[in-house]
């Protein structure tokens, strides 16, 4: 989780690391991680060759939409949005090269492709962020909605990468879909709390993709949607809508 544009955690997302690196932690994992990580498509992103998709955030005096393609196995992003005077940006980069790219690709729009990708994907990233320590603390009550749900809570290290001390406290259901989380940040940025809906599912190809969250951040309203999400598949030159 970011100031809507700050990079959410340590640069580890490359796809061929992290199949290397999962067996390895996985058995200091709450069962419940990997059981997630599966509900989301775990098993098949290997056959992901590209994710399309655009992040929309509305609260007051906010109001953005990022579109991004990403390559995970790669390392290809291309970027398509607004700079602060409102005027369009497009940019394309090699994660692995960042040290060629010019200052806003480093400290603009690198930063927010890691914190929209999380919104995308971070059923996953409970299981993938070996950084990351992960609880089962069985059923609580709800933050939003009427019920109880198990309350996974997924905290990253006061010290090192790049979201120290940030928590999240994931909601799931019986079918091990996050219904709603709060969020917690380590640091001194903005928003300090956020207490969200994670609903709107789609899939796209083998992913399932939460496209809607309605709640607050720090009090106020706030809702962030994902939308025009596609995936193309190995093997397939043809975008995949999610549906």
């Amino acid at each position: 989780m970011t100031k809507l544009g700050r990079s959410t955690t340590i640069h580890c997302l490359f796809f061929g690391v992290l199949v290397l690196a999962a067996n390895s932690w996985a058995q200091t994992r709450p069962p419940i991680a990997e059981q997630i990580a599966k509900t989301y498509g775990l098993d098949s992103f290997g056959q992901v060759e590209a994710i399309r998709y655009t992040f929309n955030a509305e609260l007051p005096g906010v109001n953005l939409s990022r579109s991004w393609i990403w390559q995970p196995k790669t390392g290809q992003i291309s970027y398509e949005g607004k700079d602060k005077d409102g005027k369009p940006v497009k940019a394309a980069y090699v994660q692995s090269q960042l040290d060629g790219e010019p200052a806003n690709v480093k400290d603009e729009i690198d930063p927010a492709f890691y914190n929209d990708q999380y919104w995308l994907l971070f059923p996953l990233h409970v299981y993938w962020d070996s950084n990351a320590n992960v609880q089962d603390m069985g059923l609580q009550q709800l933050p939003l909605g009427k019920g109880s749900a198990k309350q996974v809570i997924v905290k990253y290290p006061s010290e090192g990468g790049d979201s120290p001390g940030d928590t999240w406290e994931l909601f799931i259901g019986p079918e091990n879909r996050v219904e709603e989380f709060i969020f917690h940040r380590g640091g001194t940025g903005k928003p300090s709390v956020v207490v969200a809906t994670w609903a709107g599912y789609r899939k796209a190809g083998p992913l399932l993709i939460s496209t809607d969250h309605h709640g607050t951040a720090d009090g106020q309203p706030v809702r962030i949607f994902l939308s025009n999400v596609s995936v193309k598949l190995s093997g397939s030159d043809n975008w995949v809508n999610a549906q």
